[in-house]
């Protein structure tokens, strides 16, 4: 600890995250069930990726945009669990402000990337469906690529803005984080500088990263709904739901538990169910999406099959 420079506050060098240390008899078991649950995650979306870049069938918008999102949530879960997994291990819960900021800032920016890529793929899916005569012309590779670079560009640029005014704060007094990594609200309670600013811009940017794609990714559906619902044969709004189907469900976990976490009331009795649902988005739903599009996708499943009967020969 240091003197903040101006007053009589102590200032804070580290943070204690708290995590699941509230049940120690349980650490062995979590460290092994998060371990097994972070080498399936990797796995399955590099296997995602290789699929993506070594079958012909898969170079198309949707599967570009996919292999995008497997790559991320390769890094998103590995902004938390690897961190985890060692506090879990060693029962050493301390992470110092500077280690805990970078850790809240790429997990802020894969997580507004998220957001993007989840927009953009959700255009993908209104344009093939309801403009299916356009979508070649539409979804060329060049749109493509914009999208995908537009949507990690503005995932890693607005968070930098919000770390480079939260990296400016005094932290100190209480230092114990109630979370299993640095999320923004639990480390901004532990500042003793004026928040106002960081808060306001940190509205703003969301706005701009998370809740603009949101909205944007709602509006494709409620489209895609209505054309689904106008197609006149059982067999025709069967095969169009089934190029969405995927995506929608993705996109349903990704939103659902994060909105149950951030419109959750902050209260004693409700941090618990908070910290659960921050671990279905943080950790299992990168854990889900490949399972999700490799037993929903015709086309994953046909070149996983491929892959397997090259490896058998060989």
């Amino acid at each position: 600890m240091e003197e903040a420079g101006g007053d009589n506050h102590t200032s804070i060098t580290e943070f204690l995250l708290l995590g699941f240390g509230s049940i120690p008899q349980l650490q062995i078991f979590l460290f092994l069930l998060f371990l097994v649950i972070y080498m399936l995650t990797v796995t399955g979306n590099i296997l995602i990726i290789v699929l993506v870049v070594a079958d012909p069938q898969l170079h198309t918008p949707m599967y570009f945009f996919l292999g995008n999102l497997s790559y991320l949530e390769t890094c998103y879960t590995s902004t938390v669990l690897p961190r985890m997994l060692a506090s879990l291990l060693t029962g050493d819960r301390t992470i110092s402000v500077r280690g805990c900021i970078t850790q809240f800032y790429f997990f802020a920016s894969l997580a507004a990337t998220e957001c993007c890529l989840l927009a953009a793929m959700s255009y993908d899916r209104y344009l093939a469906i309801c403009k299916p005569l356009l979508y070649a012309m539409l979804m060329n590779g060049r749109v493509c690529l914009l999208l995908a670079t537009g949507s990690w560009l503005g995932g890693f640029l607005v968070s930098t803005l919000i770390v480079i005014f939260t990296s400016q704060l005094t932290f100190c007094g209480h230092n114990e984080i109630d979370h299993f990594f640095c999320d923004f609200t639990p480390m901004i309670q532990l500042s003793c500088s004026d928040t106002r600013l960081v808060i306001l811009i940190s509205f703003i940017t969301s706005f701009f990263a998370a809740i603009s794609p949101f909205f944007l990714t709602l509006a494709s559906y409620i489209c895609i709904i209505d054309a689904i619902l106008r197609i006149p044969s059982g067999r025709g709004r069967q095969k169009a739901f089934s190029i969405c189907s995927s995506h929608l469900i993705v996109v349903t976990i990704f939103y659902g538990t994060i909105l149950i976490v951030y419109l959750l009331p902050k209260s004693n009795m409700l941090r618990y169910l908070n910290k659960t649902f921050s671990v279905f988005y943080t950790i299992l739903t990168p854990l889900i999406n490949p399972l999700i599009y490799s037993l929903r996708n015709r086309e994953v499943k046909e070149g996983l099959r491929k892959v397997v009967s090259k490896f058998s020969v060989l």
